[in-house]
């Protein structure tokens, strides 16, 4: 069918608007990447905006070099990647046998989970429960309060459950065991759910910070959220950091440091998303049941 014209405006204006919005969205990101890679007499007579002026990396080598910036990544780093795959584990384990229809007791088991999305103990229960664990000062206490998101274990659940029956019957008539159906049919057709849980997890890891400061005590055990955080609120440390000039005559400001802070803090997400995003749209299952 042919679009009339109504639908051509229609059209023609949701594309104006997502665009404008778009647009919206990446200003400040590219102010970040021109304060972090201009001049420091740029920066302070206010002339960069969106476009760097006096391009120079500076700033990124007074920040690694003044600041404990390779350890907070390598923090960050490992505390995002051991979530993450224990997090898709639990919660593939938990959604799994809840999307069966011949599971004894799911709903009792779900509505017990989406019972604690409702209730929970609060922030002085939980740390007294992790201090009597001997969690504090363990990234231990970051991964198992939250190992399982009940609210992304629902939307797996959804769509596991979603899954023409005619598939696992196919599976089964061949022998398959319930592990084997599931790691050989159920998953490899879930990419789309399962890239985007993991992206949400990811994301809620890499940018961990209130439990971070509740629970970990070793500066040395601190991540990037925490580091930028700091630089940002303390005077103390941007001060230090400019002191490590890898050469005399350069000079950077604080708008810099702190602009160039963000953007390390925020890269590996970006870098990371299109490799998740295609997995987003792609109709994985269609076609996947004949007849």
């Amino acid at each position: 069918m042919r679009a009339s014209n109504g639908d051509k405006i229609f059209y023609i204006t949701n594309y104006i608007i997502l665009a404008l919005i778009a647009c919206s969205s990446l200003f400040p990101l590219l102010h970040l990447i021109a304060l972090s890679i201009s001049s420091s007499s740029a920066i302070e007579t206010g002339k960069v905006n969106l476009w760097p002026i006096g391009f120079t990396w500076d700033t990124f080598n007074v920040l690694i070099e003044g600041t404990p910036l390779i350890r907070s990544f390598s923090n960050s780093a490992l505390i995002t990647f051991v979530g993450v795959a224990l997090c898709m584990l639990t919660t593939i384990m938990a959604a799994y046998p809840l999307s069966r229809p011949n599971f004894y007791a799911r709903r009792f088991f779900t509505l017990s989970m989406i019972f604690t999305m409702i209730f929970t103990g609060g922030i002085i229960p939980t740390f007294l429960v992790i201090q009597s664990l001997g969690l504090v000062n363990s990234y231990w206490a970051l991964w198992l309060p939250g190992l399982v998101s009940t609210y992304n274990m629902l939307l797996l659940r959804t769509y596991f459950e979603n899954i023409p029956s005619e598939i696992d019957d196919a599976a089964r008539m061949d022998g398959c065991s319930e592990v084997r159906l599931l790691l050989q049919v159920v998953l490899p057709i879930s990419m789309p759910v399962l890239a985007t849980l993991t992206l949400f997890y990811g994301v809620a890891y890499w940018n961990i910070f209130m439990s971070m400061l509740i629970y970990i005590n070793d500066t040395d055990k601190h991540n990037l959220t925490v580091l930028v955080q700091q630089m940002i609120q303390s005077q103390n440390i941007l001060q230090q950091t400019m002191m490590v000039q890898p050469d005399d005559q350069v000079h950077v400001v604080e708008e810099g440091i702190k602009a160039a802070g963000v953007i390390v803090m925020i890269t590996p997400m970006l870098v990371v998303y299109p490799f998740l995003q295609k997995y987003f749209v792609k109709g994985v299952m269609l076609g996947s049941v004949k007849g």
